[in-house]
């Protein structure tokens, strides 16, 4: 970016509760949902996916079930009775779904894309896809709002982190405007050598570890591993570039 072009606006919305605060239209908003779904979504794309429709309820997830989609519906955490798998990203590395149109549902991710669809462009963000995220988020004549899942409308520290993360990495092209970003980016400073440790004692990091998923946990962390970056068009998310491809 020319040093001297003005820089776009960067927010953060560290819970879906705040949503309401923030206008997207116009914006490119990225969400965030590092424990697990964000990375699913990413790891299914990547793995061959073609396209996963979020949904918001487990009574729409049965309906489409019912149709003869595959779902993946999670609550808490745990995979819901009645569904093959839930939202942990080493499930949708299966190849047999390479190809396929899956339904998913979780805990905070999906219901915050359905609540972001005021925005310009909905892009999902992870470790996972950062570099390949950054490089597309740096091209866009879009501000952006880092809209961060949480965890039942409460903030949690890994997504949160995410946030600081891609702040600092798209520091020459965009600014932050308001404080809720400069938290996150000190945050993220502050454990940037280190994220696994720092948050070891974070409440939903305890709350996998208590079902047994630190395998997921270490996996979400991984960075730059995938070039995928998902997309929502309105109704399903698919592959940035195959969009671009299709156009």
């Amino acid at each position: 970016m020319n040093s001297t072009a003005q820089k776009r606006k960067i927010e953060v919305c560290l819970t879906p509760a705040l949503l309401h605060l923030y206008p997207l239209q116009g914006k490119v908003v990225v969400l965030i949902d590092i424990f697990r779904a964000s990375s699913a979504i990413c790891t299914a794309i990547a793995h061959g996916v073609q396209n996963i429709i979020p949904i918001e309820s487990i009574e729409e997830a049965e309906s489409l079930r019912d149709k003869g989609y595959i779902v993946a519906a999670e609550r808490k955490g745990e995979v819901v009775e009645g569904f093959p798998f839930g939202n942990s990203p080493y499930a949708f590395m299966n190849p047999d779904l390479k190809g396929k149109t899956i339904g998913l549902t979780t805990t905070n991710c999906t219901r915050a894309i359905h609540l972001a669809q005021e925005a310009e462009q909905i892009v999902i963000g992870s470790f996972l896809n950062i570099s390949s995220l950054v490089n597309y988020l740096q091209d866009i004549d879009h501000d952006i709002v880092l809209l961060c899942a949480g965890w039942n409308n409460k903030i949690n520290l890994e997504d949160t982190l995410f946030a600081g993360s891609l702040i600092q990495e798209l520091a020459d092209s965009f600014e932050v405007d308001c404080d809720a970003g400069i938290a996150a980016l000190q945050l993220y400073e502050c454990s940037q050598y280190d994220i696994a440790g720092f948050l070891a004692r974070s409440t939903h990091r305890t709350r996998l570890s208590h079902l047994n998923l630190d395998a997921d946990i270490e996996y979400c962390l991984r960075r730059d591993i995938q070039t995928a970056i998902p997309v929502f068009n309105g109704y399903s998310i698919s592959n940035l570039l195959q969009i671009e491809i299709e156009a």
